[in-house]
């Protein structure tokens, strides 16, 4: 059982998260109403975090996030951010963003000053006294379980295109009936698992070709 802070976040994770783990439910203020994690079943999601509003690496982030909206809407995902600035700092950014770039951030964005949401998903240690150090992304399934997460430092602002090709990677994996390769897009050469044990592949006559074996899409 988590415990609801004032800012309406369930702590749920004793320690950093892990890819299998069930993404820790929380309630808060975001730009576009109220935000509720569980409301997000159904559909994937990508929920991430920036260090601060007004910031340049954040803000070219949030620039392409904001003109692919339509590629990962096209995926059945969606997306939601989060940092440690107010609601109304979050407002102004956007409203920023739209006057300089002329793109709309169409995705809520979640306002965190207690870092409560922080902690619960690991992004900062117990005694951190900011974010300015996180920038992590987390690629949650239709029933909530965290199937990838990827961490950057302040310093250096994440892909939106890999973003996008994480997802549809996840979602064309999800069946477990294929892999994707090194670089796989959609559309691309798909990698089948292995027809045999290390042991079996190893006596005489066994194909050579057991442990990678491909098929075209489709």
């Amino acid at each position: 059982m988590g415990t609801e802070t004032t800012e309406g976040a369930r702590i749920a994770a004793p320690r950093s998260l892990r890819i299998g783990d069930t993404a820790p439910l929380f309630r808060a203020r975001a730009t576009l109403g109220e935000v509720s994690l569980d409301r997000y079943r159904g559909r994937w999601l990508v929920f991430f975090s920036h260090p601060a509003d007004f910031t340049p690496v954040c803000t070219s982030e949030f620039v392409a996030l904001a003109r692919a909206a339509s590629q990962f809407e096209a995926m059945k995902c969606s997306l939601l951010g989060l940092s440690v600035d107010s609601l109304y700092s979050h407002v102004a950014w956007v409203r920023a963003i739209q006057e300089m770039f002329d793109v709309t951030v169409s995705f809520p964005i979640v306002e965190d000053p207690s870092m409560a949401i922080g902690r619960a998903y690991g992004m900062l240690d117990e005694t951190a006294q900011d974010s300015a150090a996180v920038r992590a992304s987390y690629f949650i399934d239709p029933v909530g379980t965290i199937r990838a997460l990827t961490w950057y430092p302040l310093n250096v602002g994440r892909s939106v295109e890999e973003m996008v090709r994480i997802v549809a990677a996840l979602q064309r994996t999800a069946s477990n009936e294929v892999m994707t390769p090194e670089g796989w897009r959609p559309g691309g050469e798909l990698l089948l698992p292995p027809t045999q044990g290390v042991a079996e592949a190893l006596k005489s006559g066994a194909p050579r070709n057991w442990f990678y074996r491909t098929r075209s899409e489709g």
